[in-house]
């Protein structure tokens, strides 16, 4: 039986929780999240706090035990706290702009790079010390938020010769020599 899975996830105090059936919402200050689990998981809600159980044997429903237990404390997680992640654009004349849900990315190519936001995702355009522009991707569904910062990032992913590209803020780049003359 998974150790995380035991656990029961508590309900913080503004946050609203329902279950039905397989079916889990969570709604709190930061929004409304909705997971459907099928039918591999138990999932109860007594006083404030949402058990998983494994509804059968199967190795099916061990593993999504565990992994039912760790979503549902991130949905709560997200709609009290919420998810962000910070990129980082390096690169001479790599430019970033926002104008309503379009994020529009200059990487160097001979177009543009256009990034329609899904919904209920937001980002806020910053810059470093150095004048690298930072792009902080922010919303209530940690899928959602590491899915668009990969979108983004999958652009132009950094190259190891000079550094270039887009990368999550303070990743480590493995940098590589470059050819050597005779």
């Amino acid at each position: 039986m998974s150790r995380i899975g035991k656990l029961p996830v508590k309900i913080p105090a503004g946050v609203k929780a329902s279950v039905n059936g397989g079916t889990v919402v969570i709604e709190g200050a930061k929004g409304k999240l909705e997971q459907n689990f099928g039918t591999a998981v138990d999932i109860k809600l007594e006083n404030d706090e949402i058990t998983v159980a494994p509804a059968s044997a199967s190795r099916h429903s061990s593993a999504m035990h565990g992994t039912a237990r760790s979503i549902i404390a991130g949905m709560v997680k997200g709609v009290t706290e919420g998810f962000s992640k910070v990129l980082e654009i390096k690169g001479v004349g790599f430019k970033a702009d926002l104008k309503g849900n379009v994020l529009t990315l200059a990487l160097g190519y001979a177009h543009p790079c256009i990034y329609e936001l899904p919904a209920g995702i937001t980002v806020v355009i910053g810059e470093t010390p150095d004048r690298n522009p930072l792009l902080t991707v922010s919303g209530a569904s940690k899928h959602m938020v590491g899915q668009v910062a990969s979108d983004i990032k999958h652009f132009y992913p950094v190259e190891p010769y000079k550094g270039k590209g887009v990368r999550i803020h303070g990743e480590f780049v493995r940098r590589k020599e470059g050819k050597k003359t005779a």
